[in-house]
């Protein structure tokens, strides 16, 4: 079904509720809705219908945006901050009265309009007795809560084709992984996966709070080196980095493999340069590094006319601290979507595993440097971050050796250049959405320009 301009909410009303949520990935810019269409209605008293909602954002290619929409007919006040226009329309989402028709219709593995509802078999019971909460916080999805039971991810950006995110998490609960949390199913439409059902981590703490908290630790303790305070994190990092390799064996396990040879690794050293080169075309601050920076891309180039091959398989392509959380059982890695501007058929693509390492390393270093954004133009709080991270990094490579069988820093061509690479995108990332966070990459820019 098509819903023309005029019906509520408008193309207009649509394109101002779009511009102003956290999970669409165009609101610095001027969004404009072309089409919607009806895909099911999932409850008919309060109307309850999901709706795709194609849009532009500064007139380039459109994406397509779900938005569950209830029209309970009169103004819901625990609703108003979710109004869409301005009639008594509102996002579903945000409703705990209707959104237990979730997990209901997957459990049933129902078809539904449009919408066909998937079951993990052999997983764990769907519990049907727990109201949602909706997660806060910046996300590029909406995630519900069910209690402590489950959590429901519901994708906002729809992209056509396999979703990586259920597709991995599926095929690594195929070969028993232990250290991710248990699919129990999703939500499928003709235009790709909208939604997906996993366990609830019961009392997890994300990796992130957890690193900064030891810096802040650290900066507290004038007299101390990382490895003498209380929350000291290298022993998180070392089992993380465990962890992280036990994964990756089990992606090899669950998903083919292969070789890159000399003349592929050639192509993507240049890919690199070509970056690079396009990113400080856009972000002057880059510019004077960038000669230096290529170094690292022409080493790996060299590196590849010995004739070496490079494994290849699939990984997280999207790994950093706010990625994992530490559990009771250990770390658990979530979110395996890879990276969400990237099209889904390159983020299934066969990667280095060390692409994952290298956004690690990187992520430790942003958790040291945005605690030092509170203590600006402070060098020995500088020093020390720079200590933290180190002992850090050490910690989280010695781990994945331990597991691997090969330690990441004997790698040490390849590892540079997959930090090169990534502190660039970082770069230019946090100029277009972050400008305040811009010298949190800008600083290994330096250190990696050498």
């Amino acid at each position: 079904m098509t819903d023309a301009e005029g019906v509520s909410p408008s193309f207009t009303e649509l394109a101002e509720f779009l511009s102003k949520q956290r999970w669409f990935s165009g609101r610095h810019g001027s969004v404009t809705v072309t089409g919607v269409r009806r895909l099911a209605r999932l409850v008919e008293s309060p109307p309850v219908d999901v709706l795709m909602i194609d849009a532009t954002v500064d007139g380039r290619d459109p994406h397509a945006y779900q938005l569950e929409v209830e029209r309970p007919g009169v103004a819901v006040e625990r609703l108003e901050h979710v109004r869409v226009g301005t009639d008594p329309v509102y996002d579903a989402l945000h409703d705990r009265e209707v959104t237990d028709v979730w997990p209901r219709l997957i459990a049933a593995e129902a078809t539904l309009g449009a919408l066909s509802f998937h079951r993990v078999r052999d997983s764990a019971e769907i519990v049907l007795d727990r109201p949602s909460l909706v997660f806060t916080g910046e996300q590029s999805n909406t995630t519900l809560a069910y209690g402590d039971a489950m959590v429901l991810k519901v994708y906002r950006q729809v992209a056509p084709g396999v979703n990586p995110d259920v597709e991995v998490h599926v095929a690594l609960a195929g070969v028993a992984c232990p250290h991710i949390a248990a699919p129990l199913g999703w939500v499928e439409s003709p235009d790709g996966v909208l939604a997906f059902l996993q366990e609830f981590l019961v009392g997890a703490t994300e990796g992130w709070e957890s690193a900064q908290a030891s810096v802040r630790d650290l900066f507290v303790e004038a007299d101390l080196h990382p490895g003498d305070c209380g929350a000291d994190f290298a022993g998180e990092a070392e089992r993380l980095g465990t962890v992280t390799a036990e994964v990756h064996a089990a992606l090899r396990e669950a998903f083919p493999t292969d070789l890159l040879d000399p003349a592929q690794l050639a192509v993507r050293a240049q890919l690199m340069r070509d970056r690079l080169e396009a990113a400080a075309d856009e972000v002057p601050a880059l510019r004077p590094y960038a000669t230096r920076l290529a170094r690292a891309f022409d080493d790996l180039a060299d590196a590849a006319t010995g004739g070496d091959v490079l494994p290849v398989q699939r990984v997280h392509g999207d790994f950093h601290l706010g990625q994992v959380l530490r559990t009771a059982a250990g770390w658990k890695l979530l979110d395996f979507e890879g990276e969400p501007a990237t099209p889904a058929d390159e983020r299934r693509a066969l990667d280095t595993p060390l692409r994952d390492v290298a956004a690690m390393l990187r992520s430790l270093d942003y958790a040291a440097r945005i605690v030092l954004l509170d203590h600006p133009g402070d060098g020995q709080r500088a020093y020390r971050a720079a200590e933290w991270v180190e002992h850090n990094t050490n910690a989280f490579c010695s781990g994945y050796a331990a597991a691997a069988g090969r330690d990441p820093r004997d790698d040490a061509v390849l590892l540079r250049a997959l930090e090169t690479e990534k502190a660039v995108y970082e770069v230019v990332y946090e100029s277009r959405m972050r400008p305040s966070w811009a010298a949190l990459p800008m600083a290994a820019i330096e250190r990696l320009a050498g």
